[in-house]
C-alpha cells in the first residue's frame, strides 16, 4: 500500500467537517430552514447574483433542479428574483438580507473552523497545508456532494 494511500480519505473526512461545522454554526444562529446545498448555492449568488443557469452549473446540478432549490430559497425570504440587467429573457438571483445575515454566519463559522485547525497544527504548519493543498487543487466552483 502506497504510504499516502488514506490521503483521499481524509480529504474527503476534512470536507465533511468544514461542512458539518457550517451547518452547525448556521443553524445555531437561528437558520434552522437551511442545508447545505443552499450555502453552496449562496456562495455562487454573491456577491452579483446569478441566473438559475449560472447556479445549476456551479452545483452540478439540472437547470430544472436549481431553478426548485431557488424556489425554496425565494419562499423561505433568502434570495429574490430580479430582471436581469443585459438579458431581458434571463432573472438575477440575489440574496436578501437575510440570506446575507446567513452569509455571515456561515463566514464567521469558517473562521472558527480554521482558528480550531491553526490551535492544533500551529500557524505555520496550516499554512503550509494550505499552500500545498493549493498547489494540486483547482480553484473554483465547490460543489455538494449529495
Amino acid at each position: 500500500m502506497p504510504a499516502n494511500a488514506d490521503l483521499p480519505l481524509l480529504l474527503l473526512a476534512a470536507a465533511a467537517e468544514v461542512t458539518q461545522a457550517v451547518h452547525a454554526r448556521v443553524t445555531a444562529a437561528g437558520f434552522t430552514d437551511i442545508r447545505p446545498t443552499h450555502g453552496f448555492a449562496f456562495v455562487r449568488m454573491a456577491p452579483d447574483g446569478a441566473t438559475v443557469g449560472e447556479i445549476a452549473d456551479h452545483l452540478g446540478v439540472t437547470k430544472q433542479a436549481a431553478s426548485q432549490l431557488v424556489d425554496e430559497l425565494v419562499t423561505k425570504g433568502y434570495a429574490d428574483r430580479n430582471p436581469h440587467p443585459r438579458d431581458a429573457r434571463a432573472r438575477l438571483i440575489t440574496l436578501t438580507e437575510r440570506g446575507w445575515a446567513c452569509t455571515r454566519a456561515a463566514d464567521a463559522a469558517l473562521a472558527e473552523f480554521t482558528q480550531n485547525w491553526s490551535d492544533i497544527l500551529g500557524a505555520t504548519a496550516l499554512t503550509q497545508v494550505s499552500k500545498a493543498l493549493g498547489r494540486v487543487v483547482t480553484p473554483g466552483r465547490v460543489r455538494p456532494s449529495w
